[in-house]
């Protein structure tokens, strides 16, 4: 199965699908190296950026596997603020979306990160999927806060270090008393 990634609308976003051509705005946008304290590295050039969004905009290599990622743009002024990603795996009748995201460091604590990862959220319900996860540092609590506003719960299970959080999509997903999905 593959999934890939259409424009998402919300009330103040547009989650574009990610283009080469995006590489030069969202340099300036993920410039803050604070935003690499939680995930490593640096902040990337436009020419390493431009190359990575390449690769990117190609697809994974493995067909049971899907990259979808999107450019968080805020409508009125018009400007990219972010990147959402989810990470679509099929492994024999199970389909397991890993989401990630991060926003500029000027854009954040606004709620951008959680309405962006909601609408993923609710892209992702309408497709063939059994779970979504995100992987966050135990230290990381902005994150844990987008996680939980899009329905994620944390787990017990860690890898590398950080926790695996989970919301069930699927037809197996548990329901509490009301119906809802727990």
């Amino acid at each position: 199965m593959t999934t890939e990634a259409e424009i998402i609308h919300t009330d103040r976003l547009t989650l574009l699908p990610l283009r080469t051509g995006h590489a030069d705005e969202m340099a300036a946008v993920l410039s803050d190296p604070a935003l690499h304290t939680f995930i490593g590295g640096t902040p990337a050039t436009p020419d390493a950026l431009r190359s990575r969004y390449t690769r990117l905009v190609a697809g994974a290599p493995d067909p049971a596997v899907s990259w979808c990622n999107w450019v968080i743009q805020l409508r009125g002024p018009d400007c990219l603020v972010g990147t959402v990603q989810a990470t679509v795996t099929t492994e024999g009748r199970r389909t397991v979306a890993e989401l990630a995201w991060v926003v500029g460091s000027p854009w954040q604590r606004r709620g951008i990160a959680g309405e962006a990862a909601r609408a993923l959220v609710g892209w992702l319900r309408k497709r063939p999927v059994d779970d979504v996860i995100a992987h966050i540092h135990p230290g990381h609590h902005a994150s844990a806060a987008v996680a939980t506003a899009a329905g994620l719960a944390p787990t017990g299970h860690r890898q590398d270090g950080d926790i695996r959080w989970r919301a069930p999509l699927g037809p197996h997903a548990q329901r509490g008393p009301s119906g809802a999905r727990r």
